[in-house]
């Protein structure tokens, strides 16, 4: 498994495609925090990372089926998944050595980000940043950052073209973030199931522990959809 891993790795780090994602999503995030003058943190009066937290989950829906898309369709495109397949491995220790790779990349990405934290709190000329609440919104970026990457996984597992790997990705990425949320504020639904739709949505659970309370129930729903994403790849991957 930890093979697959590292060559999952060295594949996105071989070409200047991985390097050119992740510049161009930190560079987006700067961006947006620091000199866009409609949501540049410096322009607020205190000290907060909230603006980060909200526009991250979107920035990464592209970010993630970047690092993803190859993962299993470039298997299929080069051939290479009919030698995997004669190596003594499991289908589950194929996916979860893509995956872990994959997230570990995703972390990478992420964890230049901290500069923001230390920025400001060096800025503030007092009381600093809610610690709290943003190391529990990190742990809740970076859970969501394993659902989507277990979703790009899935995706890529279902077609030789990177490119539509990609897409769908994203798209059902999206429809799981806001998806849910969108349905449940329905006229049809007020006062009525709408809270319990919105439960279904990642929207919910990301805002949830970013107030900086670590809930089971949140935690819980994300390992539940990162496994059933993955389920369903080993799944695809046994019937191949």
């Amino acid at each position: 498994m930890w093979i697959i891993c590292m060559k999952e790795w060295r594949q996105f780090f071989s070409s200047l495609t991985g390097y050119i994602a992740i510049i161009l999503f930190l560079l987006l995030m700067g961006l947006f925090l620091f000199v866009f003058p409609d949501s540049s943190i410096l322009d607020f009066g205190y000290a907060t990372l909230d603006n980060f937290f909200s526009l991250a989950p979107y920035i990464m829906l592209f970010l993630v089926p970047t690092i993803t898309m190859r993962s299993m369709a470039d298997e299929y495109k080069s051939g290479t998944f009919e030698i995997l397949k004669t190596l003594p491995l499991s289908p589950a220790k194929i996916v979860w050595g893509k995956y872990i790779g994959c997230l570990l990349v995703v972390a990478v990405a992420l964890i230049p980000t901290i500069i923001y934290a230390v920025s400001l709190q060096q800025l503030s000329a007092k009381g600093g940043i809610d610690v709290g609440g943003t190391t529990g919104s990190y742990l809740g970026l970076l859970m969501l950052g394993a659902v989507y990457t277990s979703v790009g996984i899935c995706t890529s597992s279902f077609t030789n073209n990177t490119v539509v790997a990609f897409i769908l990705a994203a798209f059902v990425c999206f429809l799981l973030y806001s998806g849910f949320s969108a349905i449940s504020k329905l006229p049809v639904f007020a006062g009525g199931p709408d809270y319990y739709i919105g439960m279904l949505g990642i929207d919910f659970h990301y805002k949830s522990i970013s107030r900086g309370v670590i809930d089971t129930r949140d935690v819980l729903y994300f390992l539940a959809m990162t496994v059933v994403f993955l389920l369903v790849t080993q799944r695809n991957l046994a019937k191949r």
